[in-house]
């Protein structure tokens, strides 16, 4: 039930009802502390040496902290393996979402026997990109266009908001790099004067927005946003949305560290769709890489 997002006074009153059994919050505090030492585990266990496709992101929760109400970021890892199961890697509790942080995460995810990434999936928060190549250089780094639309749109009124977004699609919908090019030029002159952050924004991250150019159009769907994290984080938010605060670091790792082994049981019980064609795919890019 706490697994399920229940309330201790929802439990409470769920066991008062169907077993007439009288229970304390304490006493429920006390069995879903057994999950604690799982937790612990779970975060440490040893990981696979490589995985081709990671993404990245975080999500962000109020805890209770020294009588003050704290934000804290959760970051959370999700990578599909050689065999195209998914798994999620990790989730490390922070105070902010920062690229110093990430940093710490990646160093993590060394120490537990990741040796390469061959592609990493993460929004456009400054240094996030850095970090990763500083602890697997070899990583091909892809933000996600969908984050970079709507970092984009925040700036644009609604009067203009279906122009600019229609003029966007031509940028990522484009079939090659070159032509997207030329529609990034485009949108850069046709807008550049009304709204220049939007335009230098496309400008700066282009050749990370564009990395998914470079392989075939199934891997190219597989990259180019962090869809799959996002609807993971939907699963976190919708069993938490009863849970405005949480009384401490743990409670909160307590119920997520719950929620993910369910929703890896509930969904991802078998190979990524179209994996063979993708790995094939990978095989000839990444060569040794992704086989030794």
């Amino acid at each position: 039930m706490y697994g399920l997002g229940l309330s201790y006074s929802d439990i409470r009153k769920h066991l008062r009802d169907i077993y007439c059994l009288e229970t304390s919050e304490s006493a429920i505090t006390a069995v879903t502390d057994r999950v604690i030492e799982d937790v612990k585990s779970w975060q440490q266990r040893p990981l696979e040496e490589v995985y081709p496709v990671v993404w990245m992101d975080a999500i962000h929760f109020k805890v209770k902290e020294s009588n003050k109400i704290i934000t804290k970021a959760v970051y959370c890892i999700i990578g599909v393996n050689r065999d195209g199961y998914k798994d999620i890697l990790g989730m490390y509790l922070g105070q902010s979402e920062g690229a110093s942080f990430w940093l710490g995460v990646l160093t993590d995810l060394r120490s537990r026997g990741v040796k390469d990434i061959l592609i990493s999936c993460i929004d456009n928060l400054k240094g996030f990109s850095e970090a990763i190549e500083s602890s697997f250089p070899d990583t091909d780094v892809q933000l996600c266009v969908v984050h970079q639309v709507r970092n984009t749109m925040r700036y644009v009124p609604y009067k203009d908001s279906r122009s600019v977004i229609r003029d966007m699609k031509q940028i990522y919908k484009a079939p090659n790099k070159e032509s997207s090019k030329q529609a990034l030029d485009k949108f850069c002159s046709k807008w550049e004067s009304k709204y220049p952050y939007t335009t230098r924004s496309w400008q700066a991250n282009w050749e990370r927005l564009t990395s998914f150019y470079k392989y075939p159009p199934e891997i190219r769907k597989l990259i180019y946003t962090t869809n799959i994290i996002e609807n993971f984080h939907g699963r976190l938010r919708k069993v938490t949305k009863s849970k405005r605060l949480f009384s401490s670091d743990m409670a909160l790792m307590k119920l997520l560290y719950l929620i993910q082994k369910q929703f890896v049981l509930d969904n991802w019980k078998n190979p990524m769709l179209a994996w063979r064609t993708i790995y094939s795919q990978l095989i000839i890019i990444f060569d040794e890489r992704i086989t030794k």
